[in-house]
């Protein structure tokens, strides 16, 4: 286990919830740090670790005000920590993970897993490929949408799904309370960022590599991805396309529970460095006028743009956690169809959403 930093320090309350962030150094780590910096979640205690290999080696940073700063991992247990964040695949379990892992319902520190490939093994063993049926939760929708009996227990694992699933389950789920869905399709693209700080640095490099005719790299995506589309990246690349096409699927059909069709998918990787973008065809059981199906959507994270307006790009969400949508089409030759556009920051909505469900977790509790 490689320990890791958070950067700039945050300033503790008096009384505030004591936070661990694993990969706090990866893209989506520092996006969740960067939110909790906000202090709209109170922190009393923030310690980081990293966990992926190709980071650097930084101290754990303990941000409690009686500390000197600096402490090793097997100097936290986990009975001193309210909540932990997984934001990287974790290779070997820091010390208070594995107590948590042994202590099982008797846990009192709740884990929250925005990754949703589970605690992975010990070891050299790397996070295991066979999805696992957590406790998801994306509280906006839960509280129109409520799932009965989930996000209470602690010594859970709790996922915070990936964005896209968050995109699509918001669309599906808000069409559905007006309009009978039939079947839906759903193809999403996937920025380099999904493939964390490499996929970014890769993509830069191919740009500017093409642009002066040089040899490109392509130990990440196993492709040209600069100015192309890949519909499943090379097999020199290290990226798993199929592997998150697959967490997707699992994360969909958990967490919808057939409260709406489940969604075809298919997932292409884009020449974009942030945001995931969702083109999604849905078929309802009657003709709906493409006007009150915007009305349908429009609402809390979600922003329904006007036909004589700009479509949304996944490069202006960037920064934000609302959903954009572009005007709703219907389809010239399918009197019952509806094409939906939408964009959102893959990292931020993420991290904003593994934010909130845990304070709606600690909300439970204290109920």
């Amino acid at each position: 286990m490689t320990p890791g930093t958070a950067g700039k320090a945050l300033k503790p309350v008096k009384e505030g919830y004591r936070v661990a962030v694993v990969g706090a150094s990866s893209l989506l780590g520092k996006e969740l740090v960067a939110i909790l910096e906000q202090g709209r979640f109170p922190l009393s205690r923030l310690l980081t670790f990293e966990a992926d290999d190709a980071e650097p080696e930084l101290p754990i940073i303990d941000l409690n005000a009686d500390s000197s700063g600096i402490v090793e991992d097997n100097q936290i247990g986990e009975g001193e920590l309210d909540f932990a964040f997984l934001a990287a695949r974790v290779r070997e379990l820091p010390a208070f993970l594995k107590s948590w892992r042994q202590q099982g319902a008797a846990a009192k520190c709740l884990v929250i897993d925005v990754l949703g490939e589970g605690l992975g093994g010990d070891g050299d063993s790397p996070a295991p490929q066979k999805f696992e049926d957590n406790l998801i939760g994306i509280p906006f929708l839960d509280r129109r949408f409520p799932v009965p009996g989930v996000h209470s227990a602690a010594g859970s694992l709790h996922v915070s799904p990936h964005p896209a699933v968050i995109v699509v389950s918001s669309l599906l789920l808000r069409l559905a309370e007006r309009f009978p869905l039939k079947s839906v399709v759903a193809q999403v693209f996937v920025p380099a960022s999904e493939a964390g700080s490499r996929g970014v640095e890769e993509l830069q490099k191919q740009t500017v590599n093409i642009l002066s005719f040089q040899k490109i790299p392509s130990q990440v995506f196993g492709a040209q991805l600069a100015f192309n589309l890949l519909p499943r990246l090379g097999k020199s690349g290290s990226g798993d396309l199929a592997g998150l096409a697959g967490l997707l699927h699992h994360q969909l059909r958990q967490y919808l529970g057939g409260r709406v069709p489940l969604p075809a998918m298919r997932v292409i990787q884009v020449p974009a460095f942030y945001s995931v973008g969702a083109s999604v065809y849905v078929e309802t059981a009657e003709p709906v006028q493409a006007e009150a199906a915007a009305a349908a959507l429009a609402g809390e994270r979600i922003k329904v743009r006007r036909a004589s307006l700009d479509a949304p790009t996944q490069v202006e969400v960037t920064g934000s956690s609302d959903v954009l949508v572009d005007a709703i089409s219907t389809d010239a030759g399918h009197p019952n169809g509806l094409w939906i556009w939408a964009v959102a920051d893959n990292l931020h909505l993420a991290a904003a959403n593994a934010v909130e469900l845990a304070a709606s977790l600690r909300e439970e509790a204290r109920a």
